[in-house]
């Protein structure tokens, strides 16, 4: 017996009946031999960790764009934040860890630079639309290995396409990932908001303070425990119904005070005219793009669907130096 049946044995007796187990994975579109090691949801979770797109997240903006301070979040470290609360949640309920964790490192892989303002100026743009978590999955399926893709798990790939709020996973895992993005962003956004004096202190209104708790931590507590205890040997991912009416609550609390300020959101008519510059810009300049997305020009795929594809993978600093140096003028001096 290897060392992966092995571990495939041991998840069959401990995992709880409604977990996804490794090895009754629906599989991978191209078929591979198994690793004598790692299960299959493992090997999915290497690869995204040692895939490009996930050490550019490190670049990429999660709610304030290229903050001034060692502190604020970025698009990786919410994605590592949603990753601890998953596998928090997953342990204690018995499910599959390595596929909840795989699910939750790939979610925002396709996010683009400048968060949201990136995603809406895309989205407006582009023929097709742009919604972030497709393009995650594209950069698994398509983008990542020079074109060749991850090739991961369908249950992976079906947790990292819908990890938004409207969607619905097929598994636990993928249930599980959904919840704690929210759950994340909820509290570590309100902790950088306090940070950038955005929110003077942390009283949020005390209906949602009386079911939550009265602090960030104590709220994050509540959201975690609950998840857990209502989900409980259930086929099902859920929360009480009094603790998801005051998360979503405090999620539209955040949306007025935060997510939408005028101070923290200053930049993001500039940004969002950055993005839709560069991308006017290769639309009309195919041959500018770097090879591997004028190769997926040649094997049929659109102009629009190749530029989009490579703005969406810029971070911000690179975003920003490209538009510096394609629009900006250089000074002239005497050399």
């Amino acid at each position: 017996m290897t060392i992966r049946e092995n571990l495939e044995k041991i998840e069959n007796e401990l995992l709880s009946p409604y977990a996804c187990r490794s090895a009754e994975s629906k599989g991978r579109e191209r078929a591979e031999d198994e690793c004598d090691v790692r299960p299959a949801f493992q090997r999915d979770r290497d690869r995204i960790i040692h895939s490009k797109a996930f050490r550019r997240l490190k670049d990429k903006t999660q709610v304030f764009l290229t903050p001034q301070g060692d502190h604020y979040r970025t698009r990786l470290t919410h994605t590592l934040e949603v990753s601890q609360i998953s596998r928090t949640i997953a342990k204690a309920l018995m499910l599959n860890e390595d596929l909840t964790e795989a699910i939750a490192l790939g979610h925002d892989l396709g996010h683009t630079p400048f968060g949201h303002a990136g995603e809406r100026a895309l989205n407006k743009i582009n023929p097709g639309g742009f919604i972030h978590s497709r393009q995650s999955l594209r950069v698994v399926d398509v983008l990542e290995k020079d074109g060749k893709g991850l090739n991961l798990t369908f249950e992976t790939r079906d947790g990292i396409v819908n990890h938004q709020t409207s969607c619905k996973p097929v598994t636990l895992e993928g249930k599980v990932v959904r919840l704690s993005d929210k759950i994340a962003y909820i509290y570590h956004d309100m902790d950088d908001a306090l940070r950038a004096g955005i929110l003077k202190d942390d009283r949020v209104p005390k209906p949602i303070m009386r079911v939550l708790g009265d602090t960030p931590e104590k709220r994050l507590d509540t959201l975690i425990k609950n998840v857990i205890n209502s989900s409980l040997d259930k086929p099902d991912i859920s929360m009480s119904r009094d603790v998801e009416k005051a998360m979503f609550d405090l999620r539209a609390w955040m949306y007025k005070h935060v997510y939408t300020n005028q101070v923290a959101k200053s930049q993001e008519g500039k940004a969002e005219a950055l993005v839709e510059t560069l991308y006017y810009h290769f639309l009309t300049n195919i041959d500018k793009l770097p090879e591997e997305y004028q190769k997926l020009i040649a094997l049929g795929e659109t102009r629009e669907r190749a530029v989009t594809d490579y703005i969406s993978s810029m971070t911000d600093r690179y975003a920003v130096g490209l538009y510096n140096d394609l629009f900006i003028p250089i000074p002239w001096h005497v050399l």
